[in-house]
């Protein structure tokens, strides 16, 4: 990928419509869109055709992205990629946000509404992140699982808001895909029954080994490798 610097330079004349300059940060990003579109593989629709909504996206990202924002470019491109893939897949009725990820988007919803009508303005996303002991980038994926496809340069919907944008609140970090196999992975291990989510807790979380998880349990280290490695795969398969 281009440094930051390279970055802006191209971006500058892509703006200026030097089709030169897009499709050299087209080439330089193939990576990014590949570790996106990954994600929705499986979903009926043709690694071909993720790929060209994920230029389109990136495309998008070009003309709508403003040095001012504060942020790199990667950063404000991954959801408008996601987006475009996102809003292909809901329209044709193929992709789902899950129920767990709903339900965090709304409790986050509510703390944005109660924190605006106690202290007369939204809290940051880093005062929202703090609140619910996530990530800024998971703070920002969740919202936007409740409306997709997310803008993150659209109006806030709340009249109290004083930031123009949810983009003056991104951070500069440039980790989404980190991000997104974690918000994939929470919501594997909430589907997961009871017993299967305390192991994968006792085991990767308290660090227990699988004989101390099997006497925690009440059943013998066999079952509790067979049941962990039944419980790796589908995760594979979650992820993949």
């Amino acid at each position: 990928m281009l440094n930051e610097q390279d970055t802006l330079y191209y971006l500058r004349l892509a703006k200026q419509g030097d089709n030169g300059a897009k499709e050299t940060l087209l080439e330089h990003n193939t990576s990014l869109l590949k570790s996106i579109l990954k994600r929705y593989l499986n979903k009926g629709v043709e690694y071909d055709d993720l790929y060209q909504l994920s230029c389109i996206g990136f495309l998008k990202a070009i003309a709508g992205f403003d040095e001012s924002f504060g942020v790199r470019f990667s950063t404000y491109a991954v959801p408008m990629i996601a987006g475009e893939i996102k809003r292909f897949l809901r329209d044709d009725g193929s992709v789902k946000v899950s129920r767990a990820l709903k339900q965090s988007a709304r409790e986050m919803n509510r703390f944005i509404e109660q924190y605006s009508s106690e202290h007369g303005e939204q809290p940051s996303v880093k005062e929202i992140a703090a609140a619910f002991s996530m990530d800024e980038g998971e703070v920002v994926f969740t919202l936007g699982s409740s409306k997709m496809p997310i803008s993150i340069y659209e109006q806030s919907d709340y009249k109290d808001e004083k930031s123009s944008s949810l983009c003056d609140k991104l951070p500069a970090r440039d980790d989404q895909d980190e991000m997104i196999e974690r918000m994939l992975l929470k919501t594997a291990i909430e589907k997961l029954p009871e017993r299967e989510r305390k192991i994968v807790f006792l085991r990767y979380f308290r660090d227990m080994t699988q004989s101390e998880v099997a006497r925690r349990i009440g059943v013998s280290q066999v079952q509790i490798s067979r049941i962990e490695n039944k419980i790796m795969q589908d995760f594979k398969r979650e992820l993949s």
